[in-house]
């Protein structure tokens, strides 16, 4: 396997947790919002104040989200160009370890 390809399948992988943790927070977002509209009884003023507490509060989540999917990407770009270059240094010591690896998980696998 190309060490290229590895980064790209990092990447690709990275995107889907991110579109993953996205329709997540807007299927979130869609129940709170129904949650909102469907209680009744409450007076007007109190319903459009706990409807700005609800938005202002939903718009600090996704800023926080957003940021907390910068630094996942980064981090994730950060340790595949480690592993990149480790391997492009240390091929055979690569080699070793993924082996001892795939030993390891095989071990484990024909335990169950």
């Amino acid at each position: 396997m190309e060490p290229t390809s590895t980064v790209a399948e990092a990447q690709a992988a990275s995107g889907t947790v991110r579109d993953r943790l996205m329709d997540d927070l807007q299927h979130t977002i869609g129940e709170a919002e129904k949650w909102l509209q469907d209680s009744a009884g409450e007076e007007a003023g109190v319903r459009s104040d706990t409807r700005a507490r609800f938005d202002d509060t939903l718009r600090t989540a996704r800023s926080d989200l957003r940021k907390l999917e910068d630094s996942f990407l980064a981090h994730s770009r950060d340790a595949a160009d480690s592993v990149n270059t480790f391997v492009r240094e240390n091929p055979w010591q690569a080699a070793g370890i993924g082996v001892a690896l795939g030993v390891v998980v095989g071990m484990l696998l024909s335990r169950k």
